[in-house]
């Protein structure tokens, strides 16, 4: 099957009957910055509404979310194409992004979780035209998201979110979109008095006038980190342990909703140029590739969802590929842009959700996945 997934939905509120899997996937993006970025986490929060408001048919995914100023798709032999395969068929990742002067949905300068990092206003930008940008499906319109009705929803609830950085800006954003909706914003606190950092292993929020808590565990490769065997040879600096699952996976079973991610570690650059090569049943494997290995690793991660975590309980999901935070030869540049990007064509993340939809379509309760692109 070209697509995976079959459709995004029943409500929050029947949570424990999750015991099926759906699953869906956008083409890979292979490019973007740091603004983005920010457009992929926006997209993120109105996945999670469908998901928790609206129940969808069956869904076709194909994307095409190249705009002009004037909000229309510049591709427009692609535009047809898509048209033709939608039929009319309400489709969520099928559309464009349109502009909405009622963003953004939150104020990152008045959430005390929003990493200032990312908070583009308070670090300068003059503009903020691109916080105004809305996806708009082709043959449907998502529902705006309802902060207490979502509040609602959650009480009582764990949501957990497993990765590498991507994973902790959609907590954050998750985090502040929900703060909007509650008075006393003295009540929602990390729970260990932590501020946010990238190194940081865990971060958890807790609502508790909700009773539920949004945490974070960093894990970029999901798998262990292992020592260096004797007479590796002197490149090796550190191993990642495929078979192997992080040793805090423990603490991500009992929940509610659990989200994984990795994929941005998986490079040359910050592994071989580190020292850090893989390992397999304790033996070292000097000569196996990133993709590989990635795959062994997911497989893994596949396993221990199977056996570990109960799918009549927690909605598992997993997001694939993220943009970098940074661009430029030296890795360090912050391209300022103020529409969505075009796609461009870096083909080894398309590679990774070739890897990823392989593994899910063989597990028995597939989580549901979400890639971001063309």
């Amino acid at each position: 099957m070209k697509l995976w997934g079959n459709y995004i939905v029943n409500r929050l509120d029947s949570i424990a009957n999750w015991g099926y899997g759906k699953r869906f996937l956008f083409r890979s993006i292979n490019s973007f910055n740091l603004i983005s970025l920010c457009f992929f986490i926006v997209l993120a929060v109105i996945c999670w509404y469908a998901y928790l408001y609206e129940t969808v048919p069956p869904l076709i995914v194909e994307e095409n979310t190249i705009l002009d100023s004037k909000s229309t798709i510049l591709d427009s032999k692609n535009a047809t194409l898509d048209s033709k395969r939608s039929n009319g068929v309400c489709d969520l990742y099928d559309g464009t992004w349109v502009v909405d002067e009622t963003y953004p949905l939150y104020n990152a300068t008045q959430c005390p979780f929003a990493e200032k990092g990312f908070n583009c206003l308070a670090n300068g930008r003059r503009d903020n035209g691109y916080t105004k940008w809305r996806w708009k499906p082709k043959n449907c319109d998502v529902s705006r998201f309802d902060v207490g009705e979502t509040l609602e929803k959650l009480r009582g609830k764990r949501v957990v979110f497993v990765g590498d950085s991507l994973s902790r800006t959609q907590w954050e954003s998750m985090i502040c979109l929900l703060m909007t909706g509650v008075d006393d914003k003295r009540s929602v606190y990390e729970v260990n008095g932590n501020k946010i950092s990238k190194k940081i292993r865990y971060l958890g929020v807790r609502f508790s006038s909700y009773n539920f808590t949004v945490e974070f565990y960093r894990s970029v490769f999901l798998v262990q980190i292992g020592s260096v065997p004797k007479r590796a040879p002197k490149r090796v600096r550190s191993t990642i342990k495929l078979d192997d699952l992080d040793h805090i996976s423990s603490k991500w079973i009992d929940s509610d909703i659990l989200v994984f991610n990795t994929g941005h570690w998986w490079n040359r650059a910050k592994l071989f140029e580190i020292g850090c090569y893989f390992k397999v049943n304790g033996r070292l494997k000097l000569g196996m590739s990133t993709m590989a290995a990635y795959t062994t690793a997911l497989k893994t991660w596949a396993s221990w969802v199977e056996n570990m975590v109960d799918t009549n309980r927690t909605r598992v999901f997993f997001r694939t590929f993220e943009g970098s935070h940074w661009s430029g030869q030296n890795g360090h540049t912050c391209k300022v842009t103020k529409r969505p990007l075009a796609r461009s064509k870096r083909e080894y993340r398309s590679h990774f959700s070739d890897i990823i939809k392989k593994v899910v379509n063989n597990m028995s309760v597939p989580p549901l996945v979400l890639t971001w692109g063309p």
